[in-house]
């Protein structure tokens, strides 16, 4: 029998382990729980502290527009039968709303409306360009009830930005907001969308970053945010706010079959932006940076003839004669795999690498030229935005040749001939350029599947200059006999060239 001293000392053990199992326990939910913990406290109880402290800066956007009344007629009202009551009755009705008849061809004001945001208490204001497009009266409407009159400073339709700038000094101080910096921002970050859904006012929407570097085919600079923040016709050119207040984007678009949003709207990044609105602040205009080159993605099978590890980078089919690319030392057939820093993954992002860059900058690039790469040093140009290609130099008159060989040999399901005067003076080529005409191409063979046509011109075979119809036959052979699966085929039709990898036919 236990004395009660040592009945004491057991209990007092037994309740020192109890204690020690439930710091263990609760130590062990604790860690379990911080994550969960973590992520709760990234979800705001309240976006409104926020929201009232932004939405000042933010501003409706009405314009208006005088265009010609067209007069009554087939398309000025319904399609009616002539000679009907009808005819009448639409006339005398379009009459009374001004849609034509009586009233001429005298103009008529159309109002649209839009958001914006102030980035400067000086009065500048950014927006859509195609909120203000065309307009012949842009009025800013605060949040506190001011309407003032604007002008527009800048526009860029290729990134749909535009720069406005208040006509008279405000009475009292404007509130504005900061751009961020856009590659912060991460998916699934939270954003809140404020502006003007179908002109009812100052509206406020939260959601987080869906994706990023989004390509809506809108243009050649698209690296959209993307967001399930609710934005509506009337949120274009508002903002689109991080969780410190700063502005992430621009509302642009939304992609709905319906017309109102399904979660999926798209920003223009604060990075592209701010960079706009810089150059539209000092210049009035963009003043974008040029290479004077023209690409093409890198597939799978370019890859292989282009001896490349892996499909990626922005391979160049033409160099511009006398621009930045050329006297920098590139040639047809390289690929830029980096740009001053930037790694190239896929074609689209070099544009706007080089777009960002200010003009007469000199940077370094990195290109893979016939498997092995080298780094050119470039100074950037200035990108025209506007004005037609140089004309195609004129085929000479003709000139003194001797009618060489009609000989013709046949590969990849195509027939080579030679590239004689009378072949360039019909397909309009420069008298200077050599290769191997394509005479025939059959219908189910390889080149046909590629897309090459009769009257191409192959000027290169796996990276080689060919200069004859019997050269490209040749390297053709030699690339199947080497065991590769395609071979690559610089082409040039009408004078434009371009890279296909055609493959050779598999034994059966």
């Amino acid at each position: 029998m236990k004395s009660p001293r040592a009945v004491a000392i057991a209990k007092s053990q037994e309740s020192s382990r109890l204690r020690l199992g439930l710091i263990t326990l609760f130590a062990i939910i604790a860690l379990l729980a911080a994550p969960i913990a973590a992520f709760a406290r990234a979800a705001p109880a309240s976006f409104a502290d926020l929201a009232e402290r932004l939405s000042p800066a933010v501003v409706n956007i009405s314009t208006a527009q005088k265009v010609e009344r067209p007069s009554f007629g087939p398309r000025a009202g319904p399609d009616v039968p002539e000679g009907t009551p009808f005819e009448d009755f639409f006339k005398d009705f379009f009459d009374r709303r001004g849609g034509g008849g009586g009233g001429g061809n005298e103009p008529r004001t159309v109002q649209s409306l839009g958001s914006g945001f102030v980035i400067d208490p000086a009065g500048y204001i950014v927006t859509n360009n195609h909120v203000i497009e065309g307009a012949d009266e842009i009025t800013i409407n605060f949040a506190n009830g001011d309407a003032l009159e604007a002008k527009l400073i800048g526009t860029d339709p290729k990134t749909d930005i535009a720069l406005l700038k208040l006509i008279d000094e405000p009475s009292e101080p404007i509130p504005f907001v900061p751009f961020a910096d856009s590659d912060k921002t991460r998916v699934g970050d939270w954003v809140i969308a404020i502006g003007n859904p179908f002109g009812l006012g100052g509206s406020v929407s939260a959601g987080i970053i869906s994706a990023r570097s989004r390509d809506i085919n809108s243009g050649p600079y698209d690296d959209f945010l993307q967001t399930d923040a609710a934005i509506n016709r009337g949120n274009s050119g508002g903002p689109l706010f991080n969780m410190d207040g700063e502005v992430v984007g621009v509302n642009t678009a939304i992609f709905s079959p319906t017309g109102g949003s399904v979660g999926v709207g798209f920003s223009v990044p604060a990075n592209i932006a701010s960079n706009i609105v810089d150059q539209l602040r000092e210049f009035g205009e963009t003043r974008r940076g040029w290479l004077g080159v023209r690409i093409r993605q890198v597939t799978d099978e370019l890859a292989e003839g282009l001896e490349l590890e892996k499909a990626s980078g922005a391979l160049v089919e033409d160099v511009t004669e006398g621009g930045p690319a050329e006297d920098a030392g590139v040639e047809i057939g390289d690929v830029i795999l980096t740009f001053d820093g930037t790694e190239i993954t896929e074609m689209r992002e070099l544009p706007r690498a080089v777009a960002g860059t200010p003009v007469d900058e000199t940077v370094r690039m990195v290109v893979s030229r016939k498997g092995k790469t080298q780094t050119l040093k470039v100074t950037v140009g200035r990108l025209k935005e506007a004005g037609d290609k140089d004309e195609k130099p004129k085929v000479a008159e003709k000139e003194d040749e001797v009618e060489e060989d009609k000989k013709s040999y046949v590969a990849l399901g195509m027939k080579f001939e030679v590239l004689d005067r009378k072949a360039r003076e019909r397909l309009e080529l420069d008298k200077d350029l050599k290769g191997a005409l394509v005479a025939d191409v059959e219908s189910t063979g390889p080149a046909a599947k590629k897309g090459i046509q009769v009257g191409d011109v192959i000027v290169e075979v796996a990276q080689e200059a060919v200069e004859s119809p019997e050269a490209a036959k040749e390297k053709i052979d030699a690339a199947e006999k080497d065991g590769r699966s395609s071979v690559l085929l610089l082409v040039n039709r009408g004078g434009d060239v371009r890279f296909v990898a055609v493959r050779f036919p598999k034994e059966e």
